[in-house]
Formats: C-alpha cells, structure tokens, sequence
C-alpha cells in the first residue's frame, strides 16, 4: 500500500528528521528485525521510524542515486520480512510500500510505535535465540539496558493519547475531503488511489485506524485531522484570539478558530498576519536605506502557536488561548511541558525536551511544513525576535506544569507608537460621545471597532429584550447621522446591524 508521506522528501531528510531514519544498502533480516523492534518501542516516544532498503548511507546521509534493489527480489524480501516479524513478540507488522527513485526500486518500511509495546526480538534468526528489547538512540540501534527496559515498561502503561483508538467514533466520523485534501498538499502517491479504495482501508494505510476487520475504529490522530468537527469528540480543541482594546481588559473582540486541527492553526495564523503584524518603516539620517522591521515577526507568531497546537493536551477542555493585547502576544495552551522540562530550564537559552506529547500530530504537522524538527521551536522563536530587533521572548510554566505560556513582547519603537494611537484615540472617544445620553454613548463605545446588531448591541448592555430608551437612543443617533445601518434600503431586514459613520 503506498505511504501517505511524500517519499522523495522523506529520504532528503526533509519532514523526517535523520535518526528516525535508517537506511540500508541492501536486505539485512537480522539487523532489519532489530530495528522495527526498536522503532515499534518507540523508546523516546516520536512516532517509530521508517528503514530504506536500497539506498547506502554515510554517517547516517543517504547516497543518490540509490543503488536499489532488484525487481527479481522484491516479492522474496517481503515474504521473509513477514516471516521473520513472526519472531517478534508480540507480533508486530509495519506497513511497506516499494518505489521508483531514479529509475530504481526502493523499498520503504514503516514502523509506527506500537500499541502493545515493549517488544522484544531475537538477538539472532538461530533456532531458539534469547529475545532483548530493542530501542533507538540517537541514530542507532541498540539492546537496552535494564534502565531502558524500565522506563519502557513505565511508558507502555500510557499509549499517546493522539494514537488511541476512539471507541466513541465511527470510522464514517472521517472526511474523505480532508483526507484527499491533506495527501495531495503533500504530494503523496496514495492520493491518486483515494478512489480505488474503501475508507477503511485508506484510513488503516494511513494508522489513523484500526481494529479487526469487522469493527474498524478512528484513531485520535484521525478526528483531530480528519474529521469535520474535531471538537465534538475533543472540547477544547479549537483556537479562541482575544484581542483587547484596552488596557483595563473591559473591551475586547473574540474569534474562534474550528475544523481540523491543521486548518484551524492556517486560518488563525492568516487571521493574524492580516489584522495585527504592521511592518513600520524608519528613515535615519545619514543612511540611503530605510529600516524596516514589523510590531511582532510573523515567524515567531507561526512558531509559538505550531508548538501550542503540536505540543498540547487534547483530553484537556480548555482551548489555545491567543490573547492579542497593546504590549504583546500570549499565546497560552495547557497543561505544560512534560519533564524534565520545567520553568527553571525554560530560562535557559536551549531546552532539551526528550518526550513529546502528540507524536502523530507532530509527523503530520511537519508533513505540512507547519512546524519544524524536535526541539526547534523555542530557537526558532527566540533567533525571529532577534532578528525583528524585539525584546526577549518570555516562556512561562508554573510547578505543577498545568500550562505553557509564551509572550511576545511588542518591537519596543511599536509600543511607543501603540501607546501614542491610545491616546489620542481616548481623547478622540470622549470628544466624540460629547453632548449625548449614557445610553447613545455606550452604543457608540461597542460600536467603535465592530458594526453590530440590535440584538448583539442589547445582549452587551445586560438586556434581555430591547427597552424603549434603547429604541429611542437608536432613533436619535441614526437622525443625527452619527450611527447608520449597514443595509440602508432594508431597515427592517433580520440582517441588519449598525455602524458608525
């Protein structure tokens, strides 16, 4: 069955980083089995790995062209593959698929981390060989210590919340649109046989379900990407921007962000480069050229909110939180970092993560290019602010680790202009509201960033229903030209709202 991952860019290292990779001139059963045992452990918890066989490595770098491997011996290599992942216990299977590479066959080997883990493989295909466990560090393969076979054990009590199966689903739960959608923005060959084949098997090509044949169930990492509304299944998986309009807290505006997982962070990221990142430009005497630099670096903003999305905790009930306020961006997402990472190390200019909460969704996000390789994201955000000439970015946790907070301070020249447009805007806001009643001046404030309907205008005074001093406070500023509605030639539509001039 052909991957759903984009090969070519898979074996230049390009969405996959290099030790999750291993690559092989030639087949190798012993030493193939050693290594599906220990990416099926998935020791470090990043999703198994993938074994190429055909193309020679060089300290861990493929060499092009591949040297492949002979069409006469490809049906032979996976008849004995299937035998000797017989000897693992438990059973295990991954999924292969054979390509073409410059005119060679390559055969690719995926091996997702298993759900029945720790497994064990014989140290050698000898009759009645001792079984060891298998993990991988660093690039290589090696037999664990008994360190290592304790925290696998520990580890294998909690399967990632993002590879469980969804009991609560059904596999009909999986829009074949998204799917589609997804594979050909990744170039992937198994899109063009998204319409030979049935969505179980599609889905289960992909390890975004499984289960026997009669019973097929979703994976987490399924409806998180794949389903229509990811937040029927998981509450609080939607992005919520805040953006205040004040400095007390009082006035502010919300959008919220649903869908699938990857469609939500694009649009909210778009929403965000549209109506908040101004580039301002500076002319120095003395210099031809102008400075330029923008209120936050859209890099960092994209940084900040992939790892929030990346990185956490799908069973908890509370949304990313973006709060847009005058001096900075937060961007909060609970719980926080799982250990060692606590908030001492995040002070530190490189933290070292060596556990990741979504394991599948950071492979599909990388996929998308939506976010980067493992431990990246903090340089990547410091190195952007940087570069914009900003302040230090702040990465918050507390003792417990119930949340990760990451503030992005305003470029310090934008703050200084921030607060200028606050002032006089207040100054503007209180001359403007001169000479009227409390009630037309309060229709006037909730007016001031965003046209609204009568209903959204009585709701935000603590009405119920519209009392007569509120009719009267529209039909006043209306005559007065102060406030007019947005569809003049329908007065009474059920779509009309109001603006100001």
């Amino acid at each position: 069955m052909t991957l759903p991952i984009n090969i070519s860019a898979l074996i230049n290292g390009k969405t996959i980083e290099n030790d999750r990779i291993e690559y092989k001139k030639d087949w190798n059963p012993e030493s193939v089995l050693h290594t599906i045992c220990a990416f099926a452990n998935d020791f470090n918890n990043i999703g198994g790995g993938y074994i190429v066989i055909g193309i020679e490595e060089d300290k861990g770098i493929p060499v092009l062209p591949p040297i492949g491997v002979h069409p006469n011996q490809i049906d032979k290599i996976q008849k004995n593959l299937l035998n000797i992942c017989h000897l693992l216990t438990p059973n295990y299977y991954p999924i292969v698929d054979n390509v073409l590479i410059d005119g060679k066959h390559i055969m690719v080997i995926w091996v997702p981390g298993g759900d029945a883990s720790p497994y064990r493989a014989p140290k050698t295909l000898s009759k009645n060989s001792e079984k060891l466990y298998y993990v991988r560090k660093l690039s290589a393969t090696v037999q664990a210590n008994n360190d290592d076979i304790n925290q696998l054990l520990e580890s294998a009590a909690k399967i990632p919340f993002d590879d469980r199966v969804n009991l609560k689903a059904a596999i009909s739960d999986i829009n074949l649109t998204h799917i589609a959608s997804f594979l050909n923005d990744i170039n992937s060959a198994l899109y063009k046989e998204i319409h030979t084949c049935s969505l179980e098997k599609l889905c289960v090509a992909m390890n975004i379900a499984r289960g026997p044949v009669e019973n097929i169930k979703p994976l987490n990492i399924g409806l998180l990407l794949f389903s229509v509304n990811p937040h029927i299944y998981f509450k609080g998986a939607f992005i919520e921007v805040v953006e205040y309009h004040d400095d007390i807290g009082d006035n502010f505006s919300e959008k919220k962000f649903t869908g699938p997982i990857h469609i939500q962070l694009k649009e909210a990221l778009s929403y965000i480069k549209s109506n908040h990142i101004k580039q301002e430009v500076r002319k120095i005497n003395g210099l031809s050229e102008a400075t330029r630099f923008n209120n936050y670096p859209y890099e960092a903003i994209e940084e900040a909110l992939a790892n929030a999305v990346y990185h956490r905790g799908y069973e908890e009930q509370s949304p990313i939180e973006v709060n847009i306020r005058r001096n900075c961006i937060e961007i909060l997402s609970f719980p926080g970092p799982l250990p060692p990472v606590d908030k001492q190390m995040l002070l530190k200019d490189r933290v070292v993560a060596r556990k990741y909460r979504n394991r599948r969704l950071g492979d599909f996000l990388k996929e998308l290019h939506l976010t980067e390789g493992r431990g990246t994201g903090i340089p990547k955000i410091k190195n952007s602010m940087l570069l914009n000439g900003s302040p230090n970015p702040i990465f918050e946790t507390d003792a417990d680790r119930t949340y990760f907070l990451t503030i992005l301070p305003i470029h310090n020249e934008a703050q200084v202009e921030a607060q200028v447009e606050a002032q006089v805007e207040a100054q503007v806001e209180a001359q403007v509201v001169c000479g009227f009643n409390e009630t037309e001046k309060k229709i006037i404030i909730l007016l001031k960033d965003n046209e609204k309907s009568s209903k959204e205008i009585c709701r935000s005074l603590g009405y119920r229903t519209i009392p007569s001093s509120l009719r009267k406070a529209f039909l006043s500023l209306l005559g007065n030209n102060v406030i007019e509605y947005t569809i003049p030639e329908k007065p009474k539509s059920s779509k009309q709202r109001y603006r100001l001039v």
